[in-house]
């Protein structure tokens, strides 16, 4: 099934998911110290809402986890400020124009970052509504690790600064954070490709549409390059949702 945005032409039948899914066992990912998602049958009195036990008609599970430790999700400027701002009234667009890099973050005494030189000459001219960052290296495991206290790699002030102004709304990345583990509290790739100069009282040139999406994984069959990027996520009230982007190759018309 073919469709056409802005005179691009993808195919629908043709998606390519980059998020992870989310389970309650040793297979989920985890980050900032939280235990596994839990996915459990309601249970009242001598019913358990679970049809293999024979007492019910339905799978009926109630599911514990947190957005921002447990997987793919996407969140809005509201994950840093005193106001509360929800990702379900931040985003109202859902295609966007993207554009795959990989980059290999450069050790720097402890930390592995990464850098603004690297975005820049990855991006070249493009100018995408959308940035896709995969790290390198890239393997499958990413789908299952415990980040919490290990340092992952993180994206510093300068490269959010150039993300923000190269006009790119939205910022996905294969980390649990675009920020260090411990950073005391100054969440800098944050602030700055949000727009976010205070914290307690906004700016009214923050960027209050633009989103960063975290924990995602592209596939090494996935080349870099530009696609048409669907930016799916639960319709929580909340400053994240768990999400789904899915990515779709660009055909010529």
């Amino acid at each position: 099934m073919k469709a056409t945005i802005n005179n691009i032409q993808i195919d629908l039948s043709k998606p390519i998911d980059i998020s992870i899914s989310l389970t309650n066992n040793d297979q989920n990912p985890i980050a900032w110290y939280q235990s596994t998602p839990e996915i459990e049958p309601v249970t009242m009195g001598d019913w358990i809402g679970k049809v293999s036990e024979g007492k019910s008609s339905t799978n009926f599970n109630n599911i514990f986890f947190n957005p921002h430790a447990h997987g793919t999700h996407t969140e809005c400027l509201g994950h840093i400020t005193r106001e509360f701002y929800s990702i379900n009234q931040c985003l109202k667009q859902f295609f966007f124009t993207a554009e795959l890099i990989s980059v290999e973050p450069k050790s720097v005494g402890e930390d592995l970052i990464i850098t603004k030189d690297q975005i820049e000459i990855a991006l070249g001219t493009t100018t995408p509504q959308a940035i896709i960052i995969r790290t390198l290296p890239n393997p499958e495991s990413k789908k299952h690790l415990n980040y919490s206290n290990t340092n992952p790699p993180y994206l510093e002030e300068s490269a959010a600064i150039f993300i923000r102004e190269k006009g790119i709304q939205h910022l996905l990345i294969d980390l649990p954070s675009v920020d260090r583990e411990h950073d005391e509290g100054k969440l800098l790739a944050h602030k700055a490709f949000w727009n976010v100069k205070d914290i307690n009282q906004v700016n009214d040139d923050a960027r209050f549409n633009c989103t960063i999406t975290e924990m995602i994984y592209v596939n090494d069959s996935v080349k870099d390059g530009s696609y048409i990027l669907n930016l799916q996520f639960a319709s929580f009230e909340n400053d994240a949702s768990p999400s789904k982007p899915i990515l779709f190759k660009i055909e010529e018309i």
